[in-house]
């Protein structure tokens, strides 16, 4: 591996390891993008098989990964095709390539605010609705997977911006055969705790999200 790769890898675990804040104000996160048609996660690296991915994931994009460790040349990642709290490993080089972004997003669901990270330092404070208490928002260590605009009516606002994180406290009456995901979207109660699990943010909010993070951008929920 190359020695400026292994600096970039070294500094991004800092930064993504246990939510812990970056000890350096640039320390970079990692997205990963598959290489290939298809890319299997696994357990370990080098290890058995947890899933493979295609074209298209679970959300119905192209599959693209937030990094949450490094191990040599293998980089741990979290993916909407695994429940919460379980991360897939796969090889740089072979299975996917790596790019680095000075942006992360921290939730504080405690606070009912959303933090924007640019190379550490907070660029923008959203106030945002967060789960009610019979459908808490999760927390955990997750990431963008999909970006949607479009005309989704006044429950969604402008777009859409899909996490790795599924809902697995439905509210009543949902279909619980099905799996949901969280996303930040439109809609109302900022600062309050009435939403089925999903963060509420303004428009104008939405739209800075949209334009500024990348898929596959690190995504730090607590509580």
């Amino acid at each position: 591996m190359a020695g400026s790769l292994a600096v970039l890898l070294a500094t991004a675990v800092a930064a993504v390891s246990h939510g812990a804040v970056p000890r350096r104000a640039g320390a970079p996160s990692l997205v990963a993008r598959p290489l290939h048609r298809t890319v299997v996660l696994r357990a370990a690296p080098g290890g058995k098989p947890l899933v493979r991915l295609g074209r298209r994931g679970p959300l119905g994009e192209s599959p693209v990964f937030g990094v949450v460790g490094v191990r040599g040349r293998w980089v741990e990642v979290t993916s909407e095709a695994l429940s919460n709290g379980h991360f897939g490993w796969v090889e740089f080089g072979r299975d996917v390539a790596l790019r680095s972004t000075a942006w992360r997003l921290r939730v504080s669901l405690a606070r009912r605010e959303l933090f924007v990270l640019h190379n550490g330092r907070v660029a923008r404070t959203i106030t945002v609705a967060i789960g009610a208490a019979a459908s808490p928002t999760p927390s955990g260590r997750f990431a963008i997977a999909e970006k949607l605009f479009g005309s989704f009516g006044p429950p969604y606002g402008c777009c859409i911006l899909a996490l790795t994180a599924q809902q697995p406290r439905l509210p009543a009456g949902w279909d619980r055969s099905k799996t949901y995901y969280v996303a930040i979207h439109g809609g109302s109660g900022q600062g309050s705790a009435v939403s089925a699990g999903c963060l509420h943010a303004s428009d104008a909010d939405l739209r800075y999200l949209m334009r500024t993070i990348p898929v596959g951008t690190a995504v730090q929920i607590t509580r």
